[in-house]
């Protein structure tokens, strides 16, 4: 799929000041999502339970939400996906040229599993402590763009992702009034495998109960950031050797391997550094 630059700057808007967010069919192929739905089975299977995310009145039932962490070491699916050209298009724009990868994931909701509750993504996740955050924080301009892959087809049976549009211009983590709020009115990121869901990380949103009998609802999770915001997961120790040796120019700099800071400016060759001219 081709956009061109008036369609790219329709959909960052759309993300900045309408909805919050949008869907676009078919971007994967079939054997794409079958390869990767073949590996975060494997992963689930034989990987031991990893840290999750907004199961906080759950934790009795974890086991339900599971997720398959650092994806780019395991398989080269995932180098793809993170670099398709639409995407990169798309959050180049919404975030700026030297867009960032903060995290590459599965989140796989089983049967019975109850969802999450309503909540922003990082670097705002913990905004209900809003002492922690800049004085006069706003949603003026964004520092979180997410992509959903969908592995298989999301329905409102198996937990498909709900968002309640228009609340990323509130900028701030939804309270229990907020939640209630949230259930009666949201939105369902129902589509098929191959979809991708595109959404500004402060929207309200949450991974909804699966009340399936027998489907996995598996995603992959891409969370792209501004260059100055520190990735959520550590890509520059996490990547396997390997893949960096093999990276292309766009994967580096999602990776922020020629991005110089922060580093040890004592050491620093002695030379204008930073500056227009």
């Amino acid at each position: 799929m081709f956009l061109v630059l008036e369609e790219v700057k329709k959909i960052s808007n759309e993300l900045l000041e309408g909805k919050g967010y949008i869907i676009i069919p078919s971007v994967f192929s079939p054997n794409d999502i079958e390869e990767a739905h073949r590996l975060i089975t494997f992963y689930l299977e034989h990987e031991e339970e990893k840290t999750t995310h907004f199961q906080g009145k759950n934790k009795d039932t974890l086991h339900l939400q599971k997720r398959v962490w650092n994806l780019l070491n395991k398989g080269d699916i995932f180098v793809k996906m993170v670099q398709v050209p639409l995407v990169v298009k798309i959050v180049q724009e919404f975030l700026g040229s030297e867009v960032c990868l903060g995290s590459i994931a599965a989140n796989c909701i089983f049967p019975g599993g109850p969802g999450q509750e309503p909540h922003i993504d990082y670097p705002y996740w913990d905004m209900y402590k809003k002492e922690s955050f800049p004085k006069n924080i706003n949603a003026s301009f964004p520092l979180n763009c997410q992509v959903t892959i969908l592995l298989n087809d999301f329905t409102v049976e198996n937990g498909a992702t709900g968002v309640l549009p228009y609340t990323q211009k509130l900028c701030r983590y939804p309270d229990e009034k907020d939640t209630i709020k949230y259930f009666e009115e949201c939105e369902r990121m129902t589509g098929k495998a191959g979809d991708i869901a595109i959404f500004n990380g402060l929207t309200w949103h949450g991974a909804m109960p699966n009340n399936s009998s027998n489907e996995v609802r598996n995603a992959i999770l891409l969370q792209y950031l501004p260059k100055f915001v520190k990735p959520m997961e550590d890509q520059k120790r996490g990547v396997k050797k390997e893949v960096i040796d093999n990276a292309s120019p766009i994967l580096r700099q999602l990776l922020g391997l020629d991005y110089p800071y922060p580093k040890v400016l004592d050491e620093d060759e002695a030379i204008n550094a930073e500056g227009r001219d």
